[in-house]
Parts: structure tokens; sequence; C-alpha cells
């Protein structure tokens, strides 16, 4: 039944209820027996006052400007979504946590049962799987898109796999193969072997990656970990214009693959195919990954971004000035 702007008593009776039910927070039930009106009418009364455009909802976040800055990500950068986390001013350990902890809860809400959720190594890889707290189970499974390089907990993806398909409730399928074969020969024939194929061609149909965003500058980066020895000079890799390292391949950066002989060598995914997964999830913190992460952007490389405020404030700087050049 439709409402008339002129009819005073109802539009009265209207806004009583909306007050008691969106400001007081009171339970139709209540309005009614307060008002001496039946539950029906209240539940009325609310639907009339939402045709009328009575209600306006406004919600505020206490962290705005975290909400502006992941805003500012998805619209100069294509993202589908974008996660920003608290900086812990001069505690990189502590802001990879808390970005973790992000990462974490965006994973959680994105997984569904029967999924594969495919994984790379890596500290904030290693953070994720150390802050994943579900209500409840997971019918998920959990794969490497890369070999293992044993050593440190963040750099065996198998170790990381297991945690957190146990955290899940899930299972994992391990892959039992090096990062790096000693040659392409060797690789190729190992990307064919039974137990390895499987579990790649589990990855290639993960609904979910969850993926580090590699710096090759940094000494502690990660990638250093990985790579055998001799390990190559920071200089040259910048000066050919690597920028970042993903699925363990060295990127440039306008995001493409750079032409790096240790590329062929790689037991991974190639990092183009995960253009058909539905959800490639970026976790990163820190000043050494700004860089890596415009360059995988600059690639199209990933859906969804979590990342800290510091590191998420510069990033958009290198795509706004990167655009302004361009």
């Amino acid at each position: 039944m439709a409402v008339r702007r002129d009819d005073f008593e109802l539009i009265r009776q209207i806004h009583t209820v909306l007050v008691l039910h969106f400001i007081e927070g009171r339970k139709q039930s209540e309005i009614a027996e307060t008002l001496n009106l039946s539950t029906s009418k209240v539940n009325r009364l609310i639907t009339q006052g939402r045709s009328l455009g009575m209600v306006k909802i406004a919600i505020e976040s206490p962290y705005q400007g975290l909400v502006d800055l992941e805003n500012a990500l998805i619209q100069s950068s294509g993202l589908g979504s974008a996660i920003v986390a608290p900086t812990v001013s001069g505690n990189p350990d502590t802001t990879l946590q808390q970005v973790g902890r992000a990462a974490a809860n965006h994973l959680l809400e994105t997984i569904r049962d029967g999924d594969v959720i495919a994984i790379t190594g890596g500290k904030a890889v290693s953070a994720v799987a150390e802050h994943l707290e579900p209500e409840r189970g997971f019918d998920v499974t959990v794969v490497p898109l890369t070999g293992g390089v044993q050593g440190k907990f963040y750099t065996d993806v198998n170790h990381l796999a297991t945690r957190i398909a146990e955290r899940l409730g899930g299972k994992a399928m391990l892959l039992h193969a090096p990062l790096f074969a000693e040659s392409r020969e060797q690789r190729d024939m190992l990307m064919q072997m039974g137990s390895i194929k499987e579990v790649f061609d589990l990855a290639r149909s993960a609904a979910v990656a969850l993926v580090g965003v590699g710096s090759i500058t940094a000494p502690g980066s990660s990638y250093y970990d990985l790579h055998p020895a001799p390990n190559p000079g920071r200089e040259h890799l910048v000066k050919s214009g690597v920028a970042a390292e993903f699925l363990a391949h060295l990127v440039k950066r306008d995001g493409t693959l750079a032409d790096y002989p240790l590329n062929s060598r790689l037991v991974a995914l190639d990092p183009s195919e995960l253009c058909t997964c539905p959800r490639v999830i970026g976790v990163a913190a820190g000043a050494e990954k700004v860089e890596p992460i415009e360059a995988v952007l600059n690639g199209r490389r990933l859906n969804s971004l979590i990342v800290d405020e510091q590191t998420a404030t510069a990033v958009l700087k290198k795509i706004g000035s990167s655009q302004h050049v361009a």
C-alpha cells in the first residue's frame, strides 16, 4: 500500500519506529510491545520508511585513511580488491604480521569448500599461515606453485602448504622437487613426472592463489635464499631492468618476464598460467617491496593485493609518476 506524503500521522508513526529500530537498536518485537502494535505492522512500517527514502545509512571507519588507500589502489591499478593494514613504524616484522593477519582473514572470506588453493613460499605467505583461525573446517586442497628449497621454514613451500591445510582443516598435496633444476632438459623432465605433473595440474585449476611478491634489491630478500650459488649481482639485475620476483621468476619493471637463464630452469608454474585463476591474492609488506609490487601490477598478475599503509602510499606514488610520464 502506497504511503501519501501528506499523511502526517502515518509518517510520524513510521519515523518513531525507525528511530527506535535503527537509532536505539531495539528489536521489532520490543517496538511492537512499546507502541502496542503487531510485529507485522512494525515490519511493514520499516519497509514503508525505506521506500520513502527515510532511512539513510552512513558507515564510517576509524581507519578511513586505509579505506581511501584501498580504493585508490583499485582505481589506479585495475585490482578487483585491495586491503591495507596499518604500518607499525620502526618494526617491519610486526608490520608483516599485521599484513599476514589481514590476508588470512581475506583468504577465509574468499575460499569455499571444494576449492584448490595454490601457494608460493615466502615470509608473507608464512605470516598468512600463522594467522589463519577459521571458525570451521574447510574441505580444501592446498598445493605448491613451485618446487621447494630446504633450509628455512618460509622457503619450504611444502611445509607452508601442509601448515595452511592443517589450519583450514583440509589436505595438502606436496611437490617433491627442487625449485631449480640443473638444466632446462632436467626441468622439462621433472615437470612431466607423474606425481609432479599431478600437483601442477591441480595448481593450474586452483580457485585461489596466495602468492608473495619478492624483492631482488634488498640483501635480506627471500630471492637470495632461493637462488643457487653463486648469487647474481643485484646491480646487474637492476641495470638489466629486473624489478621483482614472482613465482620465483624474475620480472621486469613493465611486468614481463626477464630474459634470465635461471627462469628456464625453474620447477614452477609460469606466471602466465595464473591468468585463468579467478582469485590471485598478492601479499607483501615493506619499502623494498614497492618496485616489485609496481612491476607485478604492471603485468596485471594480481586480482587482490594485501599490503601495509606506508608501502601502499609509496606504490600509489610510483604508479602516479609512471602514468604522468606515460
